[in-house]
């Protein structure tokens, strides 16, 4: 069987996922879900207990959760090395490292700003303070990723892999919370201006906006509903 990538929306960090699967052009399927609605969904813990976005249905029928776990599935996968490099490259602990960042402190400095947005009961000087944390650590972490981008057109060389996934599905926060201009850091802007123009990003955006049929590589073999999705693959009892 084909996996499944079960990504969310709105502006789901797994967005960038699905551009990943369509730089492999290997088979695969996906699953959309709400993260505002069927996510929350206490069926869904059978899929992932946390309530989060992505997961992954392996094609061995496993359900993996995390995006590091995904895209490691992915790269063990890559024998073309469209997404990644050999294991033991200097290149593999490159991406590895870039990807670790992204994921764990880039990602995390948006919570806050998350937080104060979702609060069901609404608490102004709370959400005020939450914010003015937050953007903080944003512009702390764009500071830190822009010393990391070098002069290459992608992060990693000519061609965008893993990394350049992980980092799309959530560059586009900045925007979404008005923390500031994304040309402050203009090897950031620069990157994204590329990743963004990307036919893969263009297809993954256009399938999380709701597009029907939107043109991409040819790999996807379609979207399975997530009531089939926790049926056929969920493990978790919620």
């Amino acid at each position: 069987m084909e996996p499944i990538l079960i990504y969310g929306f709105p502006l789901g960090s797994s967005m960038g996922l699905v551009a990943a699967l369509e730089w492999l052009r290997q088979p695969y399927r996906l699953c959309r879900v709400d993260m505002l609605g069927e996510m929350r969904d206490p069926s869904y813990a059978r899929i992932n207990p946390r309530h989060e976005t992505p997961a992954f249905v392996t094609d061995q029928g496993r359900v993996l959760t995390e995006n590091m776990a995904i895209a490691g599935w992915l790269a063990a996968r890559d024998t073309e090395r469209r997404i990644s490099f050999d294991p033991s490259s200097p290149q593999a602990d490159r991406m590895r490292q870039l990807m670790a960042f992204v994921n764990t402190g880039f990602t995390a400095a948006f919570s806050p700003l998350w937080a104060a947005l979702e609060m069901q009961t609404p608490n102004p000087p709370m959400q005020s303070a939450l914010r003015q944390w937050g953007k903080g650590n944003v512009v702390q972490r764009h500071d830190r990723l822009e010393e990391l981008v070098g002069d290459a057109p992608f992060l990693l060389g000519d061609h965008p892999t893993l990394a350049d996934g992980l980092l799309i599905g959530v560059a586009r926060w900045l925007d979404f919370h008005a923390v500031a201009d994304r040309d402050r850091w203009p090897k950031l802007s620069a990157l994204r201006a590329r990743l963004e123009a990307d036919p893969a990003v263009i297809y993954a955006t256009a399938l999380e906006s709701g597009e029907n049929s939107p043109a991409g590589s040819g790999a996807c073999a379609g979207h399975v509903a997530l009531a089939e999705v926790i049926e056929r693959f969920g493990t978790q009892r919620g």
